[in-house]
Protein backbone atom coordinates (compact mmCIF):
# COMPACT_ATOMS: atom_id res chain seq x y z
CA UNK A 1 0.00 0.00 0.00
CA UNK A 2 1.20 3.50 -0.90
CA UNK A 3 0.93 5.79 1.85
CA UNK A 4 2.78 8.95 3.10
CA UNK A 5 4.63 8.49 -0.51
CA UNK A 6 6.17 5.57 0.69
CA UNK A 7 5.55 1.87 0.01
CA UNK A 8 3.60 0.85 2.87
CA UNK A 9 4.71 -3.50 3.54
CA UNK A 10 3.73 -4.62 7.17
CA UNK A 11 3.41 -4.03 10.74
CA UNK A 12 6.75 -4.84 12.90
CA UNK A 13 4.84 -4.79 16.08
CA UNK A 14 2.68 -2.21 16.29
CA UNK A 15 5.20 -0.38 13.89
CA UNK A 16 4.81 0.18 10.14
CA UNK A 17 7.61 -0.76 8.08
CA UNK A 18 8.15 0.43 4.64
CA UNK A 19 10.44 0.47 1.41
CA UNK A 20 11.65 3.74 0.49
CA UNK A 21 10.90 4.42 -2.97
CA UNK A 22 14.32 6.19 -3.24
CA UNK A 23 16.10 2.71 -2.35
CA UNK A 24 13.54 0.39 -4.58
CA UNK A 25 16.41 0.73 -7.08
CA UNK A 26 19.16 -1.63 -4.89
CA UNK A 27 17.15 -4.56 -6.14
CA UNK A 28 15.92 -6.96 -3.34
CA UNK A 29 15.18 -10.94 -2.45
CA UNK A 30 11.63 -12.30 -1.47
CA UNK A 31 12.38 -16.17 -0.33
CA UNK A 32 10.58 -18.44 2.09
CA UNK A 33 9.15 -22.37 1.53
CA UNK A 34 6.01 -22.71 -0.27
CA UNK A 35 2.92 -21.75 0.95
CA UNK A 36 4.27 -19.20 3.13
CA UNK A 37 3.21 -16.14 1.63
CA UNK A 38 5.85 -15.17 -0.93
CA UNK A 39 2.99 -14.48 -3.71
CA UNK A 40 1.56 -12.26 -1.38
CA UNK A 41 4.48 -10.39 -0.24
CA UNK A 42 5.34 -10.01 -4.39
CA UNK A 43 1.45 -8.71 -4.67
CA UNK A 44 1.45 -6.53 -1.97
CA UNK A 45 5.18 -4.90 -2.89
CA UNK A 46 3.83 -4.39 -6.85
CA UNK A 47 0.41 -2.78 -5.77
CA UNK A 48 2.58 0.27 -3.49
CA UNK A 49 4.53 0.27 -6.58
CA UNK A 50 1.52 0.77 -9.05
CA UNK A 51 0.34 2.90 -6.99
CA UNK A 52 3.11 5.47 -6.77
CA UNK A 53 2.66 5.71 -10.84
CA UNK A 54 6.12 2.85 -10.98
CA UNK A 55 5.38 0.31 -13.63
CA UNK A 56 6.14 -3.27 -12.66
CA UNK A 57 6.92 -6.78 -14.54
CA UNK A 58 6.78 -9.75 -13.22
CA UNK A 59 7.70 -13.44 -14.97
CA UNK A 60 4.55 -14.89 -13.50
CA UNK A 61 5.89 -18.84 -13.64
CA UNK A 62 2.61 -20.46 -11.57
CA UNK A 63 -0.30 -18.37 -13.75
CA UNK A 64 -1.05 -17.43 -9.85
CA UNK A 65 -0.73 -13.15 -10.63
CA UNK A 66 -3.68 -12.45 -13.22
CA UNK A 67 -6.07 -11.98 -10.12
CA UNK A 68 -4.68 -8.52 -9.69
CA UNK A 69 -7.21 -7.48 -13.04
CA UNK A 70 -10.06 -7.83 -10.68
CA UNK A 71 -10.79 -6.13 -7.21
CA UNK A 72 -9.17 -8.37 -3.72
CA UNK A 73 -12.74 -10.22 -2.37
CA UNK A 74 -14.42 -9.61 1.00
CA UNK A 75 -14.73 -12.36 3.48
CA UNK A 76 -14.65 -12.70 7.49
CA UNK A 77 -10.68 -13.51 7.70
CA UNK A 78 -10.08 -10.53 5.76
CA UNK A 79 -12.13 -7.82 7.68
CA UNK A 80 -10.44 -9.29 11.16
CA UNK A 81 -6.73 -8.82 9.17
CA UNK A 82 -7.48 -5.20 7.84
CA UNK A 83 -8.74 -4.31 11.72
CA UNK A 84 -5.64 -5.70 13.15
CA UNK A 85 -3.46 -3.76 11.26
CA UNK A 86 -6.16 -0.53 12.02
CA UNK A 87 -5.99 0.07 8.74
CA UNK A 88 -8.82 3.16 7.61
CA UNK A 89 -10.65 3.20 4.66
CA UNK A 90 -9.61 0.36 2.89
CA UNK A 91 -11.08 -0.44 -0.58
CA UNK A 92 -10.84 -3.68 -2.79
CA UNK A 93 -9.39 -2.70 -6.18
CA UNK A 94 -8.12 -3.80 -9.38
CA UNK A 95 -4.81 -2.67 -11.13
CA UNK A 96 -3.84 -1.96 -14.56
CA UNK A 97 -1.97 -5.19 -16.46
CA UNK A 98 -0.81 -6.07 -19.30
CA UNK A 99 -0.45 -9.34 -20.16
CA UNK A 100 2.45 -10.48 -22.39
CA UNK A 101 3.49 -14.16 -23.75
CA UNK A 102 6.49 -14.98 -26.12
CA UNK A 103 4.20 -17.97 -27.48
CA UNK A 104 1.26 -15.56 -27.94
CA UNK A 105 -0.94 -18.03 -26.50
CA UNK A 106 -2.12 -16.01 -23.18
CA UNK A 107 -1.30 -12.77 -23.87
CA UNK A 108 0.49 -10.14 -26.48
CA UNK A 109 3.19 -11.45 -28.25
CA UNK A 110 6.96 -10.26 -27.44
CA UNK A 111 9.41 -10.31 -29.80
CA UNK A 112 12.71 -9.45 -30.27
CA UNK A 113 15.53 -9.00 -33.44
CA UNK A 114 18.89 -11.51 -33.57
CA UNK A 115 20.46 -8.02 -33.95
CA UNK A 116 18.89 -6.81 -30.72
CA UNK A 117 20.32 -9.48 -29.24
CA UNK A 118 23.74 -9.40 -30.83
CA UNK A 119 26.99 -12.62 -31.04
CA UNK A 120 28.44 -11.95 -27.92
CA UNK A 121 24.89 -12.70 -25.55
CA UNK A 122 23.91 -15.80 -28.29
CA UNK A 123 27.49 -17.10 -28.21
CA UNK A 124 26.49 -17.15 -24.44
CA UNK A 125 23.23 -18.51 -24.57
CA UNK A 126 24.37 -21.16 -27.43
CA UNK A 127 27.87 -22.13 -25.20
CA UNK A 128 30.18 -21.89 -27.85
CA UNK A 129 33.62 -21.93 -27.46
CA UNK A 130 35.68 -19.03 -28.02
CA UNK A 131 36.72 -20.04 -31.65
CA UNK A 132 32.93 -20.50 -32.18
CA UNK A 133 32.19 -17.26 -30.66
CA UNK A 134 34.64 -15.78 -32.92
CA UNK A 135 33.25 -17.57 -35.93
CA UNK A 136 29.49 -16.35 -34.82
CA UNK A 137 30.99 -12.80 -34.99
CA UNK A 138 31.64 -13.19 -38.60
CA UNK A 139 28.52 -14.04 -39.36
CA UNK A 140 26.76 -10.81 -37.73
CA UNK A 141 30.07 -9.14 -39.18
CA UNK A 142 29.13 -10.04 -42.72
CA UNK A 143 25.28 -9.45 -42.28
CA UNK A 144 26.19 -6.25 -41.58
CA UNK A 145 28.35 -5.20 -44.53
CA UNK A 146 26.45 -6.32 -46.80
CA UNK A 147 22.97 -4.95 -45.61
CA UNK A 148 21.40 -8.16 -44.61
CA UNK A 149 19.08 -7.76 -41.61
CA UNK A 150 18.82 -10.16 -39.17
CA UNK A 151 15.35 -10.54 -37.64
CA UNK A 152 13.94 -13.98 -37.01
CA UNK A 153 15.66 -17.31 -36.20
CA UNK A 154 15.85 -18.21 -40.17
CA UNK A 155 17.72 -15.36 -40.99
CA UNK A 156 20.32 -16.16 -38.84
CA UNK A 157 20.35 -20.07 -39.41
CA UNK A 158 20.13 -18.77 -43.45
CA UNK A 159 23.34 -16.43 -42.67
CA UNK A 160 25.03 -19.17 -40.41
CA UNK A 161 24.69 -21.58 -43.86
CA UNK A 162 25.77 -18.44 -46.54
CA UNK A 163 29.05 -17.94 -44.47
CA UNK A 164 30.01 -21.58 -44.15
CA UNK A 165 29.42 -22.00 -48.05
CA UNK A 166 31.67 -19.23 -49.22
CA UNK A 167 33.72 -19.36 -46.14
CA UNK A 168 37.11 -19.62 -48.35
CA UNK A 169 36.50 -15.95 -49.15
CA UNK A 170 35.36 -14.98 -45.86
CA UNK A 171 38.28 -16.60 -44.32
CA UNK A 172 40.69 -14.55 -46.55
CA UNK A 173 39.31 -11.66 -45.20
CA UNK A 174 38.03 -12.11 -41.02
CA UNK A 175 40.62 -15.30 -40.40
CA UNK A 176 39.47 -18.76 -40.39
CA UNK A 177 35.88 -20.14 -41.02
CA UNK A 178 36.44 -23.46 -40.19
CA UNK A 179 33.98 -26.30 -41.19
CA UNK A 180 33.53 -27.14 -37.94
CA UNK A 181 33.12 -24.43 -36.30
CA UNK A 182 30.25 -23.43 -38.33
CA UNK A 183 29.13 -27.07 -37.87
CA UNK A 184 29.21 -27.05 -34.14
CA UNK A 185 27.01 -23.67 -34.49
CA UNK A 186 24.49 -25.05 -36.51
CA UNK A 187 24.39 -28.15 -34.04
CA UNK A 188 23.59 -25.42 -31.13
CA UNK A 189 21.12 -23.82 -33.54
CA UNK A 190 18.96 -27.09 -33.94
CA UNK A 191 19.14 -27.60 -29.96
CA UNK A 192 18.08 -23.86 -29.59
CA UNK A 193 15.33 -24.08 -32.28
CA UNK A 194 13.85 -27.53 -30.23
CA UNK A 195 13.59 -25.25 -27.08
CA UNK A 196 11.22 -22.69 -28.85
CA UNK A 197 13.30 -20.01 -29.93
CA UNK A 198 11.57 -19.71 -33.46
CA UNK A 199 8.87 -17.73 -30.95
CA UNK A 200 11.52 -15.29 -29.45
CA UNK A 201 12.96 -13.33 -32.86
CA UNK A 202 10.78 -11.37 -35.00
CA UNK A 203 9.16 -8.39 -35.44
CA UNK A 204 7.38 -6.39 -34.20
CA UNK A 205 9.76 -6.86 -32.07
CA UNK A 206 8.93 -4.88 -28.83
CA UNK A 207 9.58 -1.79 -28.15
CA UNK A 208 11.02 -1.76 -24.09
CA UNK A 209 9.25 1.58 -23.51
CA UNK A 210 5.81 0.15 -23.92
CA UNK A 211 6.76 -1.10 -20.47
CA UNK A 212 7.71 2.08 -18.82
CA UNK A 213 3.97 2.84 -19.05
CA UNK A 214 0.88 4.35 -16.71
CA UNK A 215 -2.62 4.56 -17.21
CA UNK A 216 -4.65 7.34 -17.03
CA UNK A 217 -5.07 7.67 -13.56
CA UNK A 218 -1.00 7.98 -13.25
CA UNK A 219 -0.32 4.75 -11.85
CA UNK A 220 2.05 2.13 -13.13
CA UNK A 221 0.93 -1.11 -15.66
CA UNK A 222 1.74 -4.23 -14.61
CA UNK A 223 3.25 -6.40 -17.39
CA UNK A 224 2.44 -9.99 -16.50
CA UNK A 225 4.63 -12.33 -18.82
CA UNK A 226 3.07 -15.78 -19.09
CA UNK A 227 5.91 -18.10 -18.34
CA UNK A 228 4.09 -21.26 -17.41
CA UNK A 229 5.18 -22.78 -20.98
CA UNK A 230 8.12 -20.45 -21.01
CA UNK A 231 10.02 -22.06 -17.72
CA UNK A 232 10.15 -25.70 -19.47
CA UNK A 233 12.75 -23.87 -21.90
CA UNK A 234 15.26 -22.63 -19.64
CA UNK A 235 17.52 -20.86 -22.27
CA UNK A 236 14.93 -19.19 -23.98
CA UNK A 237 13.91 -18.12 -20.49
CA UNK A 238 16.87 -16.69 -19.17
CA UNK A 239 17.77 -15.37 -22.86
CA UNK A 240 14.99 -13.02 -22.56
CA UNK A 241 14.77 -12.23 -19.20
CA UNK A 242 18.65 -10.89 -19.65
CA UNK A 243 17.77 -9.20 -23.19
CA UNK A 244 15.52 -7.26 -21.62
CA UNK A 245 17.51 -6.44 -18.60
CA UNK A 246 20.92 -5.57 -21.16
CA UNK A 247 18.01 -3.44 -23.41
CA UNK A 248 16.79 -1.55 -20.59
CA UNK A 249 20.95 -1.00 -19.56
CA UNK A 250 21.87 -0.01 -23.26
CA UNK A 251 18.94 2.55 -23.78
CA UNK A 252 18.02 4.14 -20.77
CA UNK A 253 20.52 7.08 -19.79
CA UNK A 254 22.39 7.18 -16.16
CA UNK A 255 20.17 8.89 -13.77
CA UNK A 256 21.55 8.08 -10.57
CA UNK A 257 19.22 7.85 -7.41
CA UNK A 258 15.82 8.54 -8.12
CA UNK A 259 13.47 9.53 -5.92
CA UNK A 260 11.50 6.49 -7.21
CA UNK A 261 12.44 3.80 -10.08
CA UNK A 262 11.75 3.55 -13.56
CA UNK A 263 10.40 0.42 -13.55
CA UNK A 264 10.43 -2.48 -10.90
CA UNK A 265 11.37 -6.84 -11.80
CA UNK A 266 10.45 -9.30 -9.97
CA UNK A 267 11.37 -12.40 -11.01
CA UNK A 268 9.34 -15.49 -9.62
CA UNK A 269 10.72 -18.98 -9.15
CA UNK A 270 14.21 -17.52 -9.84
CA UNK A 271 16.15 -20.82 -8.99
CA UNK A 272 14.76 -22.02 -12.09
CA UNK A 273 16.27 -18.80 -14.10
CA UNK A 274 20.14 -19.40 -12.53
CA UNK A 275 19.81 -23.71 -12.14
CA UNK A 276 19.80 -24.76 -16.15
CA UNK A 277 21.35 -21.64 -17.45
CA UNK A 278 25.00 -21.30 -19.12
CA UNK A 279 27.58 -20.21 -16.35
CA UNK A 280 28.91 -17.10 -18.63
CA UNK A 281 24.58 -16.18 -19.39
CA UNK A 282 24.88 -16.29 -15.49
CA UNK A 283 28.03 -14.09 -15.11
CA UNK A 284 26.13 -11.65 -17.69
CA UNK A 285 23.14 -11.80 -15.47
CA UNK A 286 25.47 -10.76 -12.54
CA UNK A 287 26.81 -7.63 -14.62
CA UNK A 288 23.63 -6.33 -15.63
CA UNK A 289 22.06 -6.89 -12.14
CA UNK A 290 25.28 -4.87 -10.75
CA UNK A 291 25.10 -2.07 -13.28
CA UNK A 292 21.53 -1.29 -14.31
CA UNK A 293 20.49 0.31 -10.35
CA UNK A 294 21.89 3.48 -12.15
CA UNK A 295 19.54 3.46 -14.65
CA UNK A 296 16.95 3.41 -11.77
CA UNK A 297 15.78 -0.29 -12.57
CA UNK A 298 15.20 -2.22 -9.81
CA UNK A 299 15.13 -5.90 -9.59
CA UNK A 300 13.59 -8.64 -7.42
CA UNK A 301 14.08 -12.41 -7.37
CA UNK A 302 11.53 -14.19 -5.55
CA UNK A 303 12.81 -17.85 -5.00
CA UNK A 304 12.27 -20.66 -1.88
CA UNK A 305 15.81 -19.88 -0.37
CA UNK A 306 18.72 -17.48 -1.19
CA UNK A 307 21.04 -20.33 -1.65
CA UNK A 308 18.99 -20.86 -5.55
CA UNK A 309 20.69 -17.20 -6.07
CA UNK A 310 24.54 -17.15 -7.36
CA UNK A 311 26.66 -15.45 -4.08
CA UNK A 312 27.67 -13.05 -6.43
CA UNK A 313 23.90 -11.82 -7.11
CA UNK A 314 22.93 -12.19 -3.80
CA UNK A 315 25.44 -9.45 -2.55
CA UNK A 316 23.59 -6.83 -4.94
CA UNK A 317 20.46 -7.77 -3.24
CA UNK A 318 19.96 -5.26 -0.41
CA UNK A 319 16.19 -5.32 0.44
CA UNK A 320 15.54 -8.70 2.13
CA UNK A 321 12.42 -9.98 2.78
CA UNK A 322 12.33 -13.88 4.65
CA UNK A 323 9.87 -15.87 5.04
CA UNK A 324 10.16 -19.44 7.11
CA UNK A 325 12.11 -21.68 5.93
CA UNK A 326 12.18 -25.54 7.39
CA UNK A 327 15.17 -27.60 8.93
CA UNK A 328 14.62 -31.10 8.66
CA UNK A 329 18.35 -31.75 7.04
CA UNK A 330 21.41 -30.87 7.84
CA UNK A 331 21.91 -29.30 4.59
CA UNK A 332 18.81 -27.06 5.56
CA UNK A 333 19.85 -26.07 8.56
CA UNK A 334 23.15 -24.91 7.05
CA UNK A 335 20.77 -23.01 4.39
CA UNK A 336 18.88 -21.00 6.89
CA UNK A 337 22.26 -20.10 8.87
CA UNK A 338 23.15 -18.81 5.64
CA UNK A 339 19.86 -16.92 5.49
CA UNK A 340 20.08 -15.73 8.64
CA UNK A 341 23.80 -14.26 8.55
CA UNK A 342 22.30 -12.00 5.83
CA UNK A 343 20.81 -9.79 7.97
CA UNK A 344 21.91 -7.09 10.18
CA UNK A 345 21.02 -8.84 13.64
CA UNK A 346 18.47 -7.40 16.16
CA UNK A 347 19.38 -7.96 19.70
CA UNK A 348 15.27 -8.21 20.39
CA UNK A 349 15.65 -11.73 18.90
CA UNK A 350 17.69 -14.78 17.64
CA UNK A 351 17.16 -14.38 13.60
CA UNK A 352 17.75 -18.38 12.48
CA UNK A 353 15.24 -19.03 15.26
CA UNK A 354 12.71 -16.70 14.10
CA UNK A 355 13.30 -18.07 10.32
CA UNK A 356 12.48 -21.20 10.84
CA UNK A 357 9.23 -20.61 13.35
CA UNK A 358 7.64 -17.76 10.96
CA UNK A 359 3.96 -18.39 10.68
CA UNK A 360 2.19 -17.89 6.71
CA UNK A 361 1.86 -14.11 6.17
CA UNK A 362 5.58 -12.98 8.31
CA UNK A 363 8.56 -12.78 7.24
CA UNK A 364 12.07 -11.17 8.91
CA UNK A 365 12.53 -7.98 6.85
CA UNK A 366 15.54 -5.49 6.54
CA UNK A 367 15.46 -3.29 3.94
CA UNK A 368 17.82 -0.07 3.52
CA UNK A 369 17.29 3.41 5.25
CA UNK A 370 17.65 6.69 3.84
CA UNK A 371 21.05 6.82 4.48
CA UNK A 372 21.59 3.71 2.15
CA UNK A 373 22.27 1.25 5.47
CA UNK A 374 20.39 -1.96 6.18
CA UNK A 375 17.97 -1.56 9.00
CA UNK A 376 18.12 -4.26 11.84
CA UNK A 377 16.22 -7.21 10.79
CA UNK A 378 12.56 -6.94 11.87
CA UNK A 379 9.71 -9.62 12.63
CA UNK A 380 6.72 -7.98 10.00
CA UNK A 381 3.37 -8.99 9.28
CA UNK A 382 2.48 -8.71 6.26
CA UNK A 383 -0.24 -6.72 4.87
CA UNK A 384 -3.03 -8.31 2.86
CA UNK A 385 -3.48 -7.43 -1.03
CA UNK A 386 -6.55 -5.11 -2.31
CA UNK A 387 -6.57 -6.94 -5.39
CA UNK A 388 -7.66 -10.81 -6.04
CA UNK A 389 -5.50 -13.10 -4.49
CA UNK A 390 -5.92 -15.65 -7.14
CA UNK A 391 -6.37 -16.39 -10.74
CA UNK A 392 -8.72 -14.28 -13.01
CA UNK A 393 -11.44 -16.36 -15.05
CA UNK A 394 -10.19 -16.83 -18.20
CA UNK A 395 -12.38 -15.16 -20.42
CA UNK A 396 -11.78 -12.03 -18.25
CA UNK A 397 -8.08 -12.08 -19.20
CA UNK A 398 -8.96 -13.18 -22.83
CA UNK A 399 -11.55 -9.67 -22.72
CA UNK A 400 -8.47 -7.89 -21.17
CA UNK A 401 -5.84 -8.92 -23.92
CA UNK A 402 -8.34 -8.24 -26.99
CA UNK A 403 -9.09 -4.51 -25.59
CA UNK A 404 -5.22 -3.72 -25.34
CA UNK A 405 -3.97 -1.30 -27.58
CA UNK A 406 -0.63 -3.14 -27.48
CA UNK A 407 -2.21 -6.39 -28.72
CA UNK A 408 -2.80 -4.68 -32.23
CA UNK A 409 0.67 -3.31 -32.39
CA UNK A 410 2.24 -6.54 -31.97
CA UNK A 411 -0.27 -9.15 -32.62
CA UNK A 412 0.79 -10.09 -35.92
CA UNK A 413 4.09 -11.26 -37.07
CA UNK A 414 6.09 -8.93 -39.92
CA UNK A 415 8.33 -11.02 -41.84
CA UNK A 416 9.81 -8.54 -44.41
CA UNK A 417 12.62 -8.98 -46.84
CA UNK A 418 15.73 -9.88 -44.32
CA UNK A 419 18.94 -12.03 -44.92
CA UNK A 420 16.33 -15.16 -45.40
CA UNK A 421 14.26 -13.75 -48.22
CA UNK A 422 17.77 -12.02 -49.82
CA UNK A 423 20.10 -15.11 -49.52
CA UNK A 424 17.09 -17.81 -51.06
CA UNK A 425 16.28 -15.26 -53.78
CA UNK A 426 20.15 -15.19 -55.37
CA UNK A 427 20.17 -18.86 -54.11
CA UNK A 428 17.68 -19.42 -56.59
CA UNK A 429 19.24 -16.89 -59.15
CA UNK A 430 22.05 -18.76 -59.04
CA UNK A 431 20.45 -22.01 -60.12
CA UNK A 432 18.54 -20.14 -62.48
CA UNK A 433 21.58 -19.04 -64.29
CA UNK A 434 22.90 -22.47 -63.71
CA UNK A 435 20.76 -24.23 -65.46
CA UNK A 436 19.99 -21.61 -68.41
CA UNK A 437 23.71 -22.51 -68.85
CA UNK A 438 23.33 -25.66 -68.70
CA UNK A 439 21.00 -25.42 -71.21
CA UNK A 440 22.83 -23.31 -73.73
CA UNK A 441 25.66 -25.75 -72.93
CA UNK A 442 23.38 -28.90 -74.44
CA UNK A 443 22.30 -26.23 -77.10
CA UNK A 444 25.58 -26.24 -78.43
CA UNK A 445 26.22 -29.92 -77.91
CA UNK A 446 23.17 -30.47 -79.81
CA UNK A 447 23.88 -27.75 -83.07
CA UNK A 448 27.51 -29.08 -83.09
CA UNK A 449 26.13 -32.43 -83.55
CA UNK A 450 23.86 -31.35 -86.21
CA UNK A 451 26.41 -29.88 -88.58
CA UNK A 452 28.30 -32.87 -87.76
CA UNK A 453 25.74 -34.49 -89.20
CA UNK A 454 25.43 -32.16 -91.79
CA UNK A 455 28.90 -32.40 -92.62
CA UNK A 456 28.40 -36.09 -92.93
CA UNK A 457 25.71 -35.93 -94.78
CA UNK A 458 27.10 -33.38 -97.64
CA UNK A 459 30.60 -35.58 -97.99
CA UNK A 460 28.11 -39.02 -98.40
CA UNK A 461 26.22 -36.44 -101.21
CA UNK A 462 29.33 -35.59 -102.28
CA UNK A 463 30.54 -39.22 -102.96
CA UNK A 464 27.52 -40.29 -104.33
CA UNK A 465 27.62 -37.45 -107.17
CA UNK A 466 31.26 -38.01 -107.56
CA UNK A 467 30.49 -42.00 -107.88
CA UNK A 468 27.66 -41.21 -110.38
CA UNK A 469 30.09 -39.31 -112.39
CA UNK A 470 32.58 -42.11 -112.73
CA UNK A 471 30.07 -44.37 -113.50
CA UNK A 472 29.25 -41.68 -116.36
CA UNK A 473 32.45 -41.37 -117.16
CA UNK A 474 32.75 -45.57 -117.29
CA UNK A 475 29.13 -45.81 -119.48
CA UNK A 476 30.18 -43.57 -121.80
CA UNK A 477 34.05 -45.34 -122.42
CA UNK A 478 32.08 -48.81 -122.35
CA UNK A 479 30.02 -47.19 -125.36
CA UNK A 480 32.74 -45.57 -126.60
CA UNK A 481 34.45 -49.10 -126.96
CA UNK A 482 31.39 -50.66 -128.03
CA UNK A 483 31.07 -48.25 -131.17
CA UNK A 484 34.83 -48.90 -131.62
CA UNK A 485 34.30 -51.97 -131.73
CA UNK A 486 31.45 -52.15 -134.25
CA UNK A 487 33.86 -49.80 -136.53
CA UNK A 488 35.98 -52.06 -136.46
CA UNK A 489 34.35 -54.35 -137.18
CA UNK A 490 32.92 -53.09 -140.31
CA UNK A 491 36.34 -51.48 -141.48
CA UNK A 492 37.81 -55.03 -141.46
CA UNK A 493 34.41 -55.77 -143.22
CA UNK A 494 35.68 -53.31 -145.96
CA UNK A 495 39.12 -53.80 -145.98
CA UNK A 496 38.65 -57.32 -146.77
CA UNK A 497 36.27 -56.50 -149.78
CA UNK A 498 38.30 -54.22 -151.01
CA UNK A 499 41.14 -56.75 -150.95
CA UNK A 500 38.99 -58.97 -152.83
CA UNK A 501 37.98 -56.10 -155.50
CA UNK A 502 41.51 -55.40 -156.23
CA UNK A 503 42.27 -59.59 -156.46
CA UNK A 504 39.09 -59.75 -158.60
CA UNK A 505 40.07 -56.37 -160.95
CA UNK A 506 43.76 -57.13 -161.46
CA UNK A 507 45.09 -54.69 -158.69
CA UNK A 508 48.02 -55.48 -156.69
CA UNK A 509 47.44 -58.22 -153.73
CA UNK A 510 47.30 -58.14 -150.21
CA UNK A 511 47.41 -60.66 -148.14
CA UNK A 512 44.82 -61.65 -146.12
CA UNK A 513 46.80 -61.34 -142.55
CA UNK A 514 47.89 -58.03 -143.96
CA UNK A 515 44.59 -56.76 -144.51
CA UNK A 516 43.40 -57.87 -140.91
CA UNK A 517 46.49 -55.91 -139.44
CA UNK A 518 45.79 -52.80 -141.17
CA UNK A 519 42.45 -53.28 -140.52
CA UNK A 520 42.54 -53.45 -136.73
CA UNK A 521 45.26 -50.11 -136.41
CA UNK A 522 42.62 -48.27 -138.15
CA UNK A 523 39.45 -49.53 -136.10
CA UNK A 524 42.00 -48.89 -133.01
CA UNK A 525 42.91 -45.18 -133.89
CA UNK A 526 38.94 -44.76 -134.68
CA UNK A 527 37.95 -46.25 -131.44
CA UNK A 528 40.54 -43.58 -129.53
CA UNK A 529 39.26 -40.76 -131.02
CA UNK A 530 35.99 -41.60 -130.63
CA UNK A 531 36.65 -42.37 -126.91
CA UNK A 532 38.31 -38.89 -126.20
CA UNK A 533 35.51 -37.36 -127.69
CA UNK A 534 32.93 -38.82 -125.78
CA UNK A 535 34.74 -38.22 -122.57
CA UNK A 536 35.39 -34.64 -123.51
CA UNK A 537 31.37 -33.98 -124.45
CA UNK A 538 30.56 -35.95 -120.85
CA UNK A 539 32.90 -33.25 -119.16
CA UNK A 540 32.14 -30.25 -120.83
CA UNK A 541 28.85 -30.92 -122.77
CA UNK A 542 28.21 -30.03 -126.16
CA UNK A 543 29.60 -26.65 -126.19
CA UNK A 544 32.79 -26.45 -129.48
Amino acid sequence: MYIYEKNWIGLSEDRRVFLLPKMANRHGIISGASGTGKTTTLKVLSESFSDSGVPVFFADVKGDLSGMIVPGKDSESMQNRIKSFEIENWEYKSYPVRFWDIFGEKGIPVRMTVTDMGPQLLARLLELNDVQAGVLTVVFKVADEQGLELIDFKDLKAMVQYVGDNRKEFSNEYGLVSTASIGAIQRALLNFSEEGAEHVFGEADLDINDWLKTDKDGRGYMNILSSSRLINSPKVYATFLLWMLSTLFERLPEVGDLEKPKIVFFFDEAHLLFSDAPKALVRKIVQVVKLIRSKGVGVYFVTQSPSDIPDEVLAQLSNKIQHGLRAYTPAEQKTIKAAAWAFRSNPKFNTEEAIMNLGVGEAVVSFLDAKGAPDMAEIVRILPPQSFMGTAPEELVEECIRNDEMDEKYREPIDRESAYEIIMAAREELMRQQEEELQQQEKAKEEKAKKAQETKKTAANTKKSNTAAQNKVVKTLSKSANTAVRSASSSVSRSVSTNIVRSVTGGKKISTGKIAERAATNALSGAMRTGINEILRGLFGNKK
